[in-house]
């Protein structure tokens, strides 16, 4: 703009605007009977990889256009990256979601560590859930699997299946 007025209005009116926006107005969380948004989830297994983590946790985020991103209580043991995945509706309230996430090694010795190395590829693991979402679309329930792969992408130990409980992540 080249009037200098004009422009220090028109700033004034967009941060006039953007402060009496209502603060407790939720974020979009998509339709109703949707997934889409954010989510936190309880999983137990009845065996496997994960039949002794009776405190595991899952926090999710459905994107529209049906990718999501989930993270749990447990990645940091061993270190591990967030879990990328996809999913889809298969009926009325019901949807299913597949996801992966990369496993890895520890070092052998502080050693490997000094030398450059960490943490380092160990395979990968695939989680699948049959999920059935509450009638109010705030609390969904699931079956769950979970498939393990070593680094070569064949089938290693730890599969198991399980069931999981998921909240919406609300304001």
């Amino acid at each position: 703009m080249k009037n200098p007025v004009a422009w220090l209005i028109t700033l004034a009116a967009v941060l006039a605007a953007i402060a009496w926006a209502d603060p407790s107005a939720p974020a979009a969380s998509g339709a109703p009977g949707s997934l889409t948004g954010a989510w936190r989830a309880q999983m137990r297994f009845k065996g496997g990889a994960f039949v002794d983590m009776k405190d595991l946790e899952f926090s999710y985020v459905y994107n529209e256009g049906g990718t999501l991103t989930e993270s749990s209580n447990y990645d940091a043991a061993p270190p591990v990256p967030p879990a990328y995945g996809i999913w889809r509706r298969t009926g009325a309230n019901r949807f299913q979601s597949k996801y992966l996430f990369y496993v890895t090694k520890a070092p052998a010795s502080l050693r490997d560590i000094t030398k450059g190395g960490g943490w380092a590829p160990d395979g990968h693991g695939v989680f699948t859930e049959e999920i059935t979402l509450s009638a109010d679309g705030d609390s969904y329930t699931a079956k769950v699997s979970y498939a393990a792969f070593d680094v070569n992408g064949k089938p290693a130990a730890g599969a198991g299946e399980g069931t999981a409980t998921g909240t919406r992540i609300t304001f």
